[in-house]
Parts: structure tokens; C-alpha cells; sequence
């Protein structure tokens, strides 16, 4: 079977369409020619590569907590997407849940961008999180996870960190944020999604000096609790990227079929709800994504 026969979920991904839904006025980055990729054409992009699903991720650039380009993807495709909102910390339980019906099934905090106090402050939306089986969703950059692990691991909510956790890729495994985040694997309710290698590798395509940092991940967390992302359609990147390079590059750091299922598929599918229904919250119990990460 060909590896673009193979069944996948995209775990981070954007859609951005400022001709139906425009940018935030106060926006600090505002998305332009070949970076906006509207709902459609990422589905055109999902049939041609075989990806079946996919966790789209409100962005901080362009609509930060605006999340009606994100919203609208959910309802016209609620059997292919699940989404992560960007919310503001004060959000309302009721505000929350109703984004939980519509297919939101976490919410981004990007401390990478914004710093680290905004997520410090943000407890009682967590324990909110929690209360209705949703995700916190972490981007950090560098060796802020050193700092904020230890609060996260005290949280209720189960996590998803971006990207690896965007170490810095001279500075090796054992630096400090790194080294935070292969810790945090012992709390049992965090996924690490193996995505946004030029994010922070310092080599152009197949960005080498990130396989070390791959790899730890896998054997600190497991493809138990490892997802994959493409990052489509790509903001920011130092050079041009296309899909199906991306594909199989996961391909060579993970060789083995039956573990890029379990990452590629099987994860996801488990801990962000592609096999439920739009229009309530989990049928089980509302900790199911949290006992669900520390299976």
C-alpha cells in the first residue's frame, strides 16, 4: 500500500478566507497570497493525499479569537473536521460548551507568541476544559516549557503541545524546554504532535537536525500518544513547502507501516473525537479525553 493510500488525520492545520471572513483589524500578521488556504481548497488537498480528517487550528495570526472562518469549515464539513478555537481567558462555560457542540474540541494557547503569563492565568478555563472532555492545546518556543511544565502538570485538562515543542535544535535533547516536555509524558494526559519541522531546524528540507528530537519524543510518549500535523498552509516558512514532501518525509521517520497508522489514525481518532457526532458533548463521561491520554 502506498503511503498516500494509507488512512490519515491532519493534526494542525489553518484555514484562512479574508474575502468571506476578514482579519482581525488589530491583527499583528495578516496572511497574503500563497499562505491563504480556504476551507475548499484544503479539501481539495485532503482527496488528493488520502487524509480523511482533520484538526483544524484556530490561528493568532489573522483571527486570533475571531473564529468564524474556523466555525464555518465545521458546518460545512462536520463529518471531516474538528477544530481547536483561539478563546479569551474570561470565556463562559455556556460560550464554551457551544463551541464543544459545533466540533471545537480544544483551545490553543500560544505562549510562543504571547507569552507565558497569559496561559498561567487561564486556570479556571481549564478546569473547564476538563469539565467538558476538551483539549489545551500548547505552543511553546525554546525553553519556556521549562518554566511552564511543571503548571501545566498540575492542570486538569489534557494537553496537546505543537510542534514538537520548538526546541532549539543546536542545543540537544537534554536542554531545559525539551527536556520539560519529555517529562510532562509521565502526567498521562499529554500528546505531542510530530509536526513543524522548520519551525525550528537551522537546515533547509529534509531538516536533518530535527530527527533526534523526533525521536526522543517517540520514545518518551509513544505513538499512543504522538499525532501528526502538516501545518498547511505553511505561515511564515523560510523556504517553500508542499504537502506531499512533508508526507513522506514522516514516512522516513517513521518507516515502520503499522506505527504511522497508529499515529496518523489511531491517536487522533481516540483523543479528538473523530468518531463522534456534532451537536453534544462526549457520550461517556465528561473526563473521557483525559482517561483516554492516560490509556
Amino acid at each position: 500500500m502506498s503511503l498516500f493510500d494509507e488512512d490519515k488525520i491532519d493534526c494542525h492545520c489553518h484555514v484562512f478566507d479574508p474575502i468571506r471572513f476578514p482579519y482581525r483589524d488589530d491583527t499583528t500578521y495578516r496572511p497574503a497570497q500563497q499562505e491563504i488556504g480556504t476551507t475548499a481548497q484544503f479539501v481539495r488537498v485532503m482527496d488528493a493525499y488520502g487524509v480523511r480528517h482533520a484538526l483544524l487550528v484556530g490561528p493568532t495570526s489573522g483571527y486570533r479569537t475571531d473564529n468564524r472562518c474556523l466555525l464555518d469549515a465545521l458546518e460545512t464539513y462536520p463529518a471531516r473536521f474538528r477544530g481547536i478555537a483561539v478563546v479569551d481567558n474570561d470565556i463562559s462555560r455556556g460560550e464554551l460548551a457551544a463551541l464543544r457542540r459545533a466540533g471545537v474540541v480544544g483551545v490553543a494557547f500560544n505562549p510562543a507568541m504571547e507569552g507565558i503569563e497569559l496561559v498561567r492565568e487561564a486556570g479556571a478555563l481549564f478546569g473547564m476544559l476538563a469539565d467538558l472532555g476538551m483539549v489545551a492545546q500548547i505552543q511553546v518556543a525554546g525553553d519556556q516549557m521549562a518554566e511552564l511544565g511543571p503548571w501545566l502538570a498540575s492542570q486538569p485538562a489534557a494537553l496537546a503541545v505543537d510542534h514538537c515543542g520548538r526546541p532549539n535544535s543546536v542545543d540537544g535533547v537534554a536542554q531545559a524546554g525539551f527536556d520539560a516536555l519529555l517529562r510532562l509524558a509521565d502526567s498521562g494526559r499529554a500528546c505531542v504532535k510530530l509536526s513543524g519541522w522548520q519551525k525550528y531546524s537551522r537546515t533547509a528540507h529534509p531538516y536533518e537536525d530535527t530527527r533526534p528530537y523526533a525521536q526522543a519524543l517517540l520514545r518518551a510518549f509513544g505513538p499512543e500518544h504522538c499525532v501528526w500535523g502538516s501545518d498547511w498552509p505553511f505561515l511564515r516558512a523560510p523556504e517553500r513547502l508542499d504537502y506531499g514532501p512533508l508526507l513522506t518525509l514522516f514516512e522516513t521517520i517513521v518507516p515502520d507501516a503499522d506505527v504511522r497508522r497508529q499515529i496518523q489514525w489511531d491517536t487522533p481518532r481516540r483523543l479528538f473525537g473523530f468518531d463522534e457526532a456534532h451537536g453534544g458533548e462526549p457520550a461517556s463521561s465528561p473526563r473521557a479525553r483525559v482517561e483516554s491520554l492516560a490509556s
